[in-house]
């Protein structure tokens, strides 16, 4: 007896034009404020707030990559993207990562450098342009987490971006505060390095996330074990085998599977019920089902865990 198959699909869409404006406002006030702290620091000959600004600068960098994965992802598909380009998130998520641990090593550096030869600091000028950024990174943090994506892994990873800013801002303005009061210049590269450390433990869960994104694993927020058992225990199904469960954005999820039932194809309500569970219980909107009835001699070739 041969195999009867069936192919269903289940989407669920998410507009990417909030995020999009959410990004281009993130990416503007940033570069602004760069703008200013480079000057302020130029003016007031301060070493550490023209670091910042190159660290800010660097994170505008990363907003904006995510700002245009965004756009592409709007995209409807094509024949030769038929998944269109909303994966360019998970790009732009990873570049986003990378760039931040950068500019930490390069404020990391520049911190050890002053710890051994100390500079003068504008003590009154570091404080009041550091707590401007602070303002600035917490409007920022304020509009992000209010998207409505808290899966979205370039939203979180611009949310570090924006919190990790404002903590820099933060010791930034306390390490002048204190430079102010005390004379002891070595201070304020020691606390630089000490919220360096803090960026990076942060930072590099969100790398490897989004390496593994990158790698098709399934995300980190699914538990397979769970979807495999919601599949299994469907009416009907004996067996299930050569089941995929990827990222197609940093918002969507995909899912393929075989499930073999023994009397056939259970009807488009009955699928169409089960992929409406997929995507209420794991958030994997595009399921694609195929159907076997395992009889016979023909045996399908990807029963096997270990083929793909």
């Amino acid at each position: 007896m041969g195999h009867a198959h069936d192919h269903h699909h289940g989407h669920t869409h998410h507009s990417a034009a909030g995020n999009a404006a959410l990004f281009a406002f993130a990416v503007a006030l940033n570069l602004a404020f760069v703008a200013a702290e480079a000057i302020f620091g130029w003016l007031g000959g301060s070493m550490a707030l023209l670091a910042d600004a190159g660290h800010n600068f660097g994170d505008a960098l990363g907003l904006g990559a995510a700002f245009a994965a965004t756009q592409l992802a709007r995209r409807e598909p094509s024949h030769r993207f038929t998944y269109g380009l909303g994966s360019s998130s998970i790009l732009a998520a990873l570049l986003n990562a990378i760039i931040l641990l950068i500019a930490v090593g390069a404020i990391a550096a520049e911190a050890i450098r002053r710890l051994a030869a100390p500079t003068p600091v504008a003590g009154e000028t570091v404080i009041a342009v550091a707590l401007a950024g602070v303002a600035v990174n917490g409007v920022i943090v304020l509009l992000l987490s209010r998207s409505g994506q808290p899966h979205d892994l370039n939203l979180k990873t611009a949310l570090v971006h924006a919190v990790s800013d404002a903590g820099i801002s933060l010791g930034v303005a306390g390490s002048g505060a204190l430079v102010v009061a005390t004379g002891w210049l070595r201070l304020d590269p020691a606390v630089s390095l000490a919220i360096a450390a803090v960026i990076v433990v942060g930072t590099w869960r969100l790398l490897q996330r989004g390496l593994a994104m990158a790698l098709h694993a399934v995300p980190h927020q699914i538990d397979p074990a769970a979807v495999r058992a919601q599949l299994a225990a469907t009416p009907g199904v004996i067996a299930v085998h050569d089941l995929h469960i990827w990222p197609m954005s940093t918002t969507e999820t995909a899912l393929t599977v075989h499930l073999v039932m023994p009397e056939g194809h259970p009807g488009d309500a009955a699928l169409s019920a089960l992929i409406g569970e997929l995507d209420r219980r794991f958030a994997i909107g595009h399921a694609t089902i195929q159907i076997e009835t395992g009889g016979g001699e023909l045996v399908c070739p990807l029963v096997s865990e270990r083929v793909v």
